[in-house]
């Protein structure tokens, strides 16, 4: 009976020991980083308007627009990729520094730069080998999937921004209500 009663004590104190530093651990949290912060809101302003470029350039498929037209706009969204492609750079080297949540959007940024990037190329490809034939369905399958995800990735940032505004704002009113944290 002793060794039972021995073994719940050191079972129990190791729990309540496991509880104490994993509590303490969530409380040792990352600060937000503010460069993070506002490589982010950048990161948004610049996924925003590719993301309406996008649209406007998708919407072109049901509208007889011209070749130059169709040129000069995905020109500019290549453009918008490549500097959202150096803008993550510009993220990827400050994410040691990030507080979770921000190297969580980080990370998520990547799948969708990749995908933009695939489908902007498609498109360029399709307009210079097939320069008279921007109405087939393959051609505005790509510009559905660049709109499509050039809007996912804006929403998804947006998301994360207004993420950590509501996180600062939260903890500014705990601090100034001396609510404790954790």
């Amino acid at each position: 009976m002793n060794q039972r009663k021995t073994a719940w004590i050191g079972t129990s104190a190791l729990l309540l020991t496991g509880f104490l530093g994993a509590s303490a651990a969530v409380k040792a949290e990352t600060p937000d980083s503010e460069q993070v912060t506002k490589l982010l809101v950048e990161t948004q302003a610049m996924a925003v308007q590719l993301s309406e470029d996008a649209v406007t350039m998708e919407s072109f498929a049901r509208m007889s627009v011209s070749l130059e037209t169709h040129a000069v706009a995905i020109n500019q969204i290549r453009e918008h990729v490549n500097a959202l492609g150096r803008q993550q750079a510009k993220l990827e080297e400050a994410k040691e520094g990030a507080a979770p949540w921000q190297r969580t959007a980080i990370n998520r940024i990547v799948p969708f730069l990749d995908e933009l990037t695939g489908y902007t190329y498609a498109v360029i490809e399709h307009i210079n080998a097939r320069p008279k034939v921007l109405t087939t369905p393959e051609y505005n399958d790509f510009l559905s999937a660049n709109a499509d995800y050039a809007s996912d990735l804006a929403a998804m940032i947006t998301d994360f921004v207004n993420f950590g505004r509501a996180k600062e704002r939260m903890e500014r009113l705990s601090r100034k209500l001396e609510v404790p944290q954790g």
